[in-house]
């Protein structure tokens, strides 16, 4: 039986996603994201925030670069992954990511249009993932396997 790698966060952005060009054009967007929970101990309310790598590879890194900057809520699936690689001095290094496979953004409508401004016109992006649907007047959802959604739950 094959295992299961599958990862699911909602959490704020904590930078704006920074786009990087690799070899043959692939391009890939990565940023931090923060997930907070708040418990209580000893009678006072303690907030505790995890953060997240997160990685976005090819047409959803584009989309990522279009409509995603820093404080917007999200709801991101992927998988967990650990690289690793020698520093200058030698010694190996290692760092955990999420690969994200889709996300959808989250919150009011009007807090979700394309950074560059205006909404871009009816379109899809293909991937080995599926088809992703970017229309004129439903910029919520965005995702590499799942058409737009009409409103802002992720579920």
């Amino acid at each position: 039986m094959s295992g299961i790698n599958k990862v699911i966060l909602v959490g704020h952005l904590g930078k704006d996603p920074e786009l990087r060009h690799l070899e043959g054009g692939v391009k890939v967007a990565s940023f931090p994201l923060a997930t907070s929970e708040t418990y209580t101990k000893d009678g006072k309310k303690v907030e505790q925030t995890e953060w997240h790598n997160i990685v976005m590879w090819r047409g959803l890194a584009d989309i990522a670069e279009k409509f995603l900057v820093k404080g917007k809520l999200v709801y991101i699936e992927g998988k967990l992954r650990t690289r690793s690689w020698e520093d200058k001095e030698g010694h190996k290094r290692y760092q955990t990511e999420i690969v994200a496979d889709n996300f959808t953004m989250l919150g009011r409508k009007s807090d979700n249009e394309p950074v560059n401004g205006g909404y871009q016109s009816t379109g899809s992006y293909e991937s080995s993932h599926g088809t992703t649907k970017i229309d004129d007047h439903v910029p919520a959802a965005i995702s590499a396997s799942q058409d737009a959604a009409e409103d802002d739950l992720p579920f």
